[in-house]
């Protein structure tokens, strides 16, 4: 058995989709410490001015010894009516948008208390949309690359995939697919899973 472990995200990029499809298991880390800027509360989506970054803020910005278990969602400046906002302009143009918008708009309304619970709601939902049952759990405390609590061998992705410094992962290249801007940017690659599904739709599966 294969398995990877994941950083949680908020509608993460295509590469850790790509992971929750191809490993027979996921385990997302949520006793790693929260940081800033990253796919954790933050997801990244195509818009006619290029590439833009939707944030969910957190309380007290989620603390530098914070561990992501613990990261409580903000209120904070409607951000749920900005994101959806901003995912309208960008995709209202795109083949599925509506297709999947009432799938996806309740995530916009409803209030969750911690980051990871909203995460999850949010992948199982993905998941659901993409047609793929990963076996997906959450680790009970941090998990070390040599921790003897893991008895099949696995693929640490923590760090790998990351928003500000993302590290070389030779399983992953990024396929072009068509995107609504692009004749304006090109393609753009590895941007949140929401950029693919409202692109190609039930096709998505094939990319990952």
């Amino acid at each position: 058995m294969t398995t990877a472990l994941l950083p949680s995200t908020y509608f993460g990029p295509v590469q850790w989709y790509q992971k929750l499809n191809r490993y027979d298991r996921c385990i997302v880390e949520q006793y790693d410490t929260f940081h800033k800027q990253s796919y954790r509360n933050r997801c990244v989506i195509a818009t006619a001015n290029g590439p833009q970054a939707l944030t969910v803020p957190v309380e007290g910005n989620g603390g530098e010894k914070c561990l992501m278990r613990d990261v409580r969602i903000s209120d904070h400046n409607q951000w749920r009516r900005v994101h959806w906002n901003a995912l309208q302009s960008a995709y209202s143009e795109s083949p599925f948008f509506d297709y999947y918008a009432d799938d996806l708009h309740p995530f916009f309304e409803q209030r969750y208390t911690f980051l990871v619970d909203f995460n999850e709601a949010i992948r199982q939902k993905v998941c659901e949309l993409i047609d793929i049952q990963p076996e997906v759990v959450h680790s009970s405390q941090f998990i070390v690359h040599s921790s003897q609590f893991i008895v099949h061998s696995y693929a640490d992705f923590r760090s790998v995939i990351d928003a500000k410094h993302p590290q070389p992962d030779a399983d992953f290249e990024a396929r072009s697919y068509w995107q609504v801007f692009q004749r304006r940017h090109g393609f753009l690659p590895n941007l949140s899973i929401l950029d693919l599904l409202f692109c190609m739709g039930p096709e998505a599966i094939f990319y990952l």
